[in-house]
């Protein structure tokens, strides 16, 4: 192999499709934790005031499978990507409101947890619209 040509990972595409994998991971395992364990799934929603709560666990848990099989697929991936996004900024803003919490250290976790969820939000967006690009390219 020369210097210019790229590892075989890359040329097939298993190194974009590990990242999304990796970007998907935390919906993938949510939903499978949840339909392990659909009292606890339950319980969550009950806990952020949502119901009915076995309603709510049952559509999340589908939610987070058929988006995250959108994303790996890429079977209409601009969709899934946008709607995990959408969910992610949701769930974010009512699991880490961070101006709720007292100054201190539940305060600088609740805050850093949100930023993250930010970010990944941001990178939904992101895959999304690189999709939609391709898309309108014809590629």
């Amino acid at each position: 192999m020369s210097p210019a040509t790229p590892p075989i990972a890359t040329r097939t595409g298993l190194v974009p499709w590990l990242a999304l994998l990796a970007l998907c991971s935390a919906y993938l395992q949510g939903a499978f934790c949840k339909w392990l364990d659909v009292d606890a799934a339950v319980a969550e929603m009950q806990h952020f005031g949502l119901a009915p709560a076995w309603l709510f666990a049952g559509v999340v848990i589908a939610f987070e499978i058929v988006c995250s099989l959108a994303v790996l697929t890429g079977r209409r991936r601009w969709l899934g990507a946008f709607a995990l996004a959408a969910f992610t900024l949701a769930a974010n803003v009512l699991a880490n409101a961070w101006w709720h919490v007292p100054a201190g250290a539940e305060r600088d976790m609740t805050m850093n947890g949100f930023f993250e969820h930010l970010g990944l939000a941001g990178a939904f967006v992101y895959v999304g619209w690189l999709d939609v690009c391709r898309r309108r390219d014809g590629r």
